[in-house]
């Protein structure tokens, strides 16, 4: 197959994609205190149909330079790399970014990265660059060119480099190099992260049909089969491995159950055997959250495209090999801490591997009916389970029946484990395929702590295991250090929270057949951490900093106010600055209070303060002045008065293929409370799901998913409800549906506080209102008195008031207008008062029933907003 763009591509058609351009670009100045500002261009570019929305940056004076190409991330955008293209772009680069098929404004399908549409769009975006009279060219319609992209855009910088050979360097994050091999790990369905895709993209519609297809029938096999492999494969960048030629720094995270570390050890050797330059990163983060080390990689890509664009060889390009180890708490921000080890070769996963006898006989334990209750590990979109694991915090969970372990006596000295290890088993099951979960606990002295690093699990399907199969299993690549007198623990189980395993039951009965096989880097150099000053200050100054600590935190919880004790929020003078300034505030003097029973809707345009007030008022953010107290106790990160409230902030996640029942008792029982205080039923009453609540979360519409956000957060029966744009993506009837959830909920003496744009709807379910523009507070009170109190009138008489009647009320003196309307005559006052409209109605001998305020909210808002513009 002939590369796409290839470097004999001809001039013309380069012009040819130019032309489509004509006359879709905007131009803007970005506004930088840096000297030399960064300018940058909007275009669409049309390929076969479909737009795909591009940004163009560059800084400096006129010259060529390289160029870069900048990919998003699955379920984002152009915008998620806009600070790192004008970094870029200061670092004498053109900088292109897009938006991906299918997402931002860019419009068409999502394909994964398929090589005829997003690879082909790369191909697009080089051939517009090289006409650019800025970009550096190598030849006609070949430009110097580098691409790189976090996961989805880290994906399609290999696979330009495989189909493209005008791309001259690359530096993908945190991607895959087979995604046949990251969704379906040795023939096992990551079931979680393939529902997340799905869902991160739109849903299955708006997706390829053949992908759409191949997702719905392996989730409802459970298990993957050849052609649902082909199409992945299609899309790897493994397809393409033999052409990819060019400098390669390759970033991994270590937090990252996702695309794990094996992803970009294939890539590297690959790359290396083609004899290209090839350096790896291990970060600490991943797609499981974590430190991204955003500062150190983008730096770090800076200066290797400054050495293989730009050719500058005084630049260093970093060790062939780091990887980031954390090593406890900065106990002043709470950070953990990072240092780099490092060596000047790639040792692969299973460099210089050392046997560690374990002990255990041979074990049989089962596999369940439906694959329930399965174990838990990582869990997409609860990132802390993997932070947390790399401190020393074992959050992960195996149930008794349902796996076999293996453990090594205690160790007599530290040792570190940097790749994947190993270990040989024999496997016999009742069923022809056993589907079994490797994983390695570090376990503390007298077993009372055992941590999964990073809570990654093995995924192993065995065929043919009813006559008895022995395996090799590869464990998950880790860099770990187990300390002296600690044990490693090999636990083999059957099912794992993240995966599809076998609904039909059956019975494992597992063995060793050989040491656990350990992969050690002897070569890798730890930095050395700088000792602070304070670690070496005078101890003297070390109590007076400790004294001065405990004093300001004590001055930052008030004591209860008993007299505010039955008031579910008071908020006074509470104030935010935005970050990094002195005198500009999100939030400003904001005072006003709620009582029980009530429904108050927070409005206010963009940028008023709304999400920032709330964010306080959930202790997510600390006031900067002023104070919030619910039921008289001050709000404070972590106060214990927070558990009388609950929150729903728009885009809760949900795990896909668990059931709405499912999902809510996996919320509650990590909240830590009591079973029995969940309060599940009344909570699912007042949402209304019905026998939906036993279906999968991925079968729900919008509406119902909204509900179930809103039954979690009234788990428990709060008695404050912190609702933040709850009708966000709901049709009318929906969002009828959302209203009546609030007033039932407040129905019975709870209060809840509901941030919406909606007006018509806020005005139908809200008792109250608070309105706030640039931070500050406008009006609050109830609905009926901001509504009623504008200068617009509504009369109403006895028969229909013709025409020529408005007429002569509308040039009155003092009346601004009079307009007929099915209800009456819309008088506006504009000077006169209501007595006197009413006396000239009289002398009109206008037949009147009635004049009262006539004003919707809408009307109310837009006066009351418009009168602090200016």
């Amino acid at each position: 197959m002939k590369p796409f763009g290839s470097r004999g591509r001809m001039f013309a058609a380069v012009a040819a994609a130019l032309a489509v351009l004509a006359g879709t670009g905007t131009w803007a100045a970005v506004a930088s205190d840096d000297p030399a500002p960064v300018h940058r261009e909007d275009r669409l570019l049309a390929v076969d149909g479909v737009h795909i929305d591009t940004s163009y940056f560059t800084a400096g004076g006129p010259g060529r330079r390289p160029a870069v190409l900048l990919g998003h991330g699955f379920g984002g955008s152009k915008d998620d790399v806009r600070a790192q293209a004008r970094q870029l772009a200061r670092s004498g680069y053109a900088v292109l970014t897009w938006s991906a098929r299918g997402f931002g404004k860019s419009t068409g399908r999502i394909g994964l990265n398929d090589p005829g549409h997003e690879v082909e769009d790369v191909s697009k975006l080089i051939d517009w660059l090289a006409a650019r009279p800025e970009v550096q060219l190598d030849k006609a319609g070949d430009p110097r060119v580098g691409v790189s992209g976090s996961s989805y855009g880290g994906a399609v910088s290999l696979l330009a480099a495989g189909y493209d050979r005008r791309v001259d360097a690359i530096a993908p994050q945190i991607t895959y190099w087979s995604l046949a091999d990251a969704l379906f790990p040795s023939g096992v369905f990551k079931k979680l992260w393939a529902g997340i895709f799905i869902n991160t993209g739109g849903g299955c519609d708006r997706f390829e049909a053949q992908l759409c297809t191949m997702y719905n029938r392996v989730a409802e096999a459970g298990k993957p089969d050849a052609a649902a492999r082909r199409v992945l494969e299609a899309r790897s960048p493994e397809a393409v491995g033999d052409r990819i030629r060019v400098p390669s720094l390759l970033v991994q995270g270590q937090s990252d159950s996702l695309f794990p570390l094996g992803q970009a050890d294939a890539a590297a050797r690959k790359i290396a055997a083609n004899g290209a330059p090839v350096s790896v990163d291990w970060i600490a983060g991943g797609h499981d959250g974590g430190d991204r080390e955003t500062g150190r990689i983008d730096a770090r890509i800076t200066s290797w495209f400054d050495r293989y664009l730009k050719g500058d060889r005084s630049t260093g390009t970093g060790p062939e090999f780091r990887v980031t180890r954390t090593g406890g708490i900065d106990s002043t921000d709470g950070a953990a801490q990072l240092r780099g080890a490092s060596s000047d070769r790639y040792p692969g996963l299973g460099s210089d591997e050392r046997p560690l006898v374990l002990s255990g006989r041979e074990q049989s334990f089962d596999s369940p009916a439906g694959a329930a209750p399965p174990a838990i590990s990582a869990v997409p979109g609860v990132a802390a389970l993997s932070q947390l694991s790399g401190l020393g915090v074992g959050l992960s969970l195996d149930f008794p029946g349902q796996y076999a372990r293996f453990d090594s006596a205690p160790l007599t000295a530290a040792r570190t484990i940097t790749g994947a290890p190993s270990v040989r088993i024999r496997v016999r099951s009742t069923s022809d395929d056993a589907v079994l979960f490797g994983k390695v606990y570090d376990v503390g002295p007298g077993g009372k702590q055992q941590v999964l690093p990073h809570q990654l699990v093995a995924p192993v399907r065995v065929t043919g295991a009813k006559a008895g199969r022995t395996v090799r299993l590869t464990l998950p690549a880790v860099d770990h250090t187990v300390e002296a007198g600690h044990r490693l623990r090999l636990v083999l189980a059957s099912t794992d929270l993240g995966y599809a395993s076998p609904a039909v039951p059956a019975t494992y009965t597992v063995s060793q057949a050989g040491p656990l096989l350990l992969p050690e880097v002897p070569a890798l150099k730890t930095a050395t951490a700088g000792i602070s000053w304070w670690v070496w200050g005078l101890p003297v100054l070390g109590a007076l900093i400790a004294a001065g600590l405990l004093a300001t935190r004590r001055r930052a919880v008030p004591a209860p106010d008993p007299d505010l004790a039955a008031v579910p929020l008071r908020i006074t003078g509470l104030s935010k600055k935005y970050s990094r300034s002195a005198d500009r505030y999100a939030v400003r003097d904001l005072s006003f209070q709620v009582e029980k029973g009530q429904v108050l809707g927070l409005l206010g345009p963009n940028g008023a303060g709304k999400t920032t007030t709330l964010r306080m008022l959930m202790g997510l953010i600390t006031p900067d002045g002023g104070e919030a107290r619910v039921f008289g106790h001050a709000i404070v990160p972590g106060a214990p008065v927070l558990s009388r409230v609950g929150a729903f902030v728009e885009g809760a996640g949900f795990l896909p293929h668990l059931s709405g029942r499912a999902n809510l008792d996996l919320y509650w029982q990590a909240t830590g409370r009591p079973t029995e205080d969940s309060r599940v039923t009344e909570a699912l009453e007042i949402a209304g799901l019905g026998d939906a609540l036993e279906r999968a979360v991925r079968t729900y519409s919008q509406g119902m998913r909204q509900r179930l956000a809103i039954a979690q957060a009234m788990l428990g029966m709060p008695d404050l409800l912190i609702l933040d744009e709850p009708t966000n993506g709901l049709d009318p009837p929906q969002i009828r549906e959302m209203r009546d959830v609030m007033i039932r909920y407040a129905a019975e003496g709870r209060t809840v506080i509901v941030s919406s744009h909606l007006l018509a709807e806020v005005e139908q379910s809200c008792t109250h209102l608070v309105v706030m523009d640039r931070g500050r507070l406008i009006q609050a009170g109830p609905v009926a008195e901001i509504t009623g109190s504008g200068d617009t009138l509504l009369v109403t008489a006895a028969e229909r008031i013709p025409e020529v009647l408005a007429e002569k009320v509308a040039a009155l003196p003092g009346i601004g207008s009079a307009v007929r309307t099915d209800d009456g005559l819309l008088v506006r006052l504009d000077g006169a008062t209501p007595a006197e409209l009413i006396a000239e109605l009289v002398r009109l001998d206008v037949p009147l029933t009635g004049v009262g305020a006539h004003r919707r909210l809408e009307d109310a808002f837009l006066t009351l907003i418009g009168g602090t513009s200016g």
